[in-house]
């Protein structure tokens, strides 16, 4: 009897040693699969999108809402009941986790309407081609706005942003250019913010153009020239006032009678309104 309790032993403590080896060797297999699986899905997760413009500024949530606080703060306290954190989620929702060609104006009118404001009658100065010298003119005169005076324009000044399907969502290596497409964010944005800003101006308007361009100072193709002059309100606007800026001992490629400003007097006179050019020299 002792002899069959011993051999009844044997083979219980056999049969459980089996079962943890066999346990083990399935944890093992499990273990492994899991990792080869989890790998294939790594390799075939979907990549950003490749563009060939600069990809979304970084940190763009703070540069947003600073730029937003410093403008409604500081610069126009008269705007201090504008809600500078959904201005931010309004751009944000606009372009995030979506395919940067496929933007449309309906993902940015939320933005428009909470980042919108009056601008005051014959303050309002439209360029081409001439960014720098037109900003360096309204930061030391004041009498003047420029897009990029607005709340709208002073936060995207000089931003990048653009979303792609994939996470996180924000592309911040690459956006496309308008060559690539032009329903991308930048130019919807900017394209939207212009109309807006042409609609609202009232009174005497200026535009400071760059007379020292070979292929002339207006062009057509231009955002002024394809959506501001369209959109001045000639029951609100009376005036247009051209500046024609030249560089001083540089070339004079057209003055105020040269071929592509008569284009645009023709436009402008077509629309009932009146134009008065001068010539002057930076």
């Amino acid at each position: 009897m002792p002899l069959q309790h011993s051999s009844a032993g044997t083979w219980q403590r056999t049969v459980l040693l089996a079962g943890v080896v066999v346990l083990l060797v399935s944890l093992v297999v499990a273990i492994i699969l899991a990792s080869v699986l989890t790998r294939g899905k790594q390799e075939i997760s979907p990549k950003m999108l490749k563009w060939k413009d600069r990809g979304t500024t970084r940190n763009l949530q703070e540069v947003i809402l600073g730029r937003c606080y410093s403008y409604v703060t500081a610069r126009h306290p008269e705007l201090g009941d504008k809600d500078c954190l959904k201005i931010w989620e309004s751009l944000k929702h606009a372009f995030i986790y979506k395919n940067p060609c496929n933007i449309t104006t309906e993902d940015y009118q939320p933005l428009m309407e909470l980042a919108s404001h009056p601008i005051p009658c014959n303050k309002s100065l439209f360029w081409s081609k001439t960014n720098d010298l037109v900003h360096r003119y309204t930061k030391s005169n004041h009498n003047f706005l420029t897009l990029e005076d607005t709340l709208l324009g002073y936060m995207a000044d000089r931003v990048s942003w653009c979303g792609d399907p994939s996470a996180p969502g924000i592309n911040y290596e690459s956006c496309p250019k308008r060559s690539e497409c032009e329903s991308n964010p930048s130019s919807v944005f900017w394209k939207m913010a212009s109309k807006m800003f042409a609609e609202a101006a009232c009174g005497v308007v200026q535009v400071m153009l760059n007379g020292s361009i070979e292929a002339g100072a207006f062009r057509s193709s231009s955002i002024f020239g394809s959506i501001e002059i369209s959109n001045l309100n000639p029951d609100k606007v009376s005036a247009v006032q051209i500046w024609l800026m030249h560089d001083i001992g540089g070339p004079q490629s057209e003055s105020c009678s040269g071929h592509s400003i008569k284009r645009l007097k023709g436009i402008l006179a077509e629309r009932n309104f009146k134009i008065t050019c001068e010539d002057n020299y930076r």
